[in-house]
């Protein structure tokens, strides 16, 4: 997904939906159970929810009288890639400026004057 790379973690940026995000990876849950698990209403569960579900990290279907959610594999997929990514690129700059022989010296010079 082009949006990891656009607004990096922006969607999980809000502790609120990261929690949420994180009792989703645990087990599918409605509304109400992550309201229970967490300080905030039902209202705010559901604002957040939206948030995800736009993103495309969470998924949500009728299971009876409630809307059962859960993370989206696809969403979930891509942000791992995107993550993976940019875990690549620090590794490879890393490498780089271990291997780069060093500018500066390894004990002061002393001023002979």
């Amino acid at each position: 997904m082009a949006a990891y790379g656009d607004s990096g973690l922006g969607l999980l940026g809000d502790p609120s939906r990261r929690a949420i995000f994180e009792l989703l990876a645990r087990r599918p849950c409605s509304v109400q159970e992550l309201a229970d698990a967490l300080p905030i209403s039902r209202p705010a569960v559901s604002q957040h929810l939206r948030v995800l579900r736009e993103g495309g990290l969470v998924v949500s279907e009728a299971e009876g009288t409630r809307r059962i959610h859960r993370l989206d594999p696809a969403g979930v997929t891509a942000l791992r890639a995107w993550l993976d990514g940019v875990w690549s690129d620090a590794l490879t700059g890393f490498h780089k400026l271990a291997e780069a022989p060093s500018s500066v010296p390894d004990e002061p010079q002393e001023d002979s004057s």
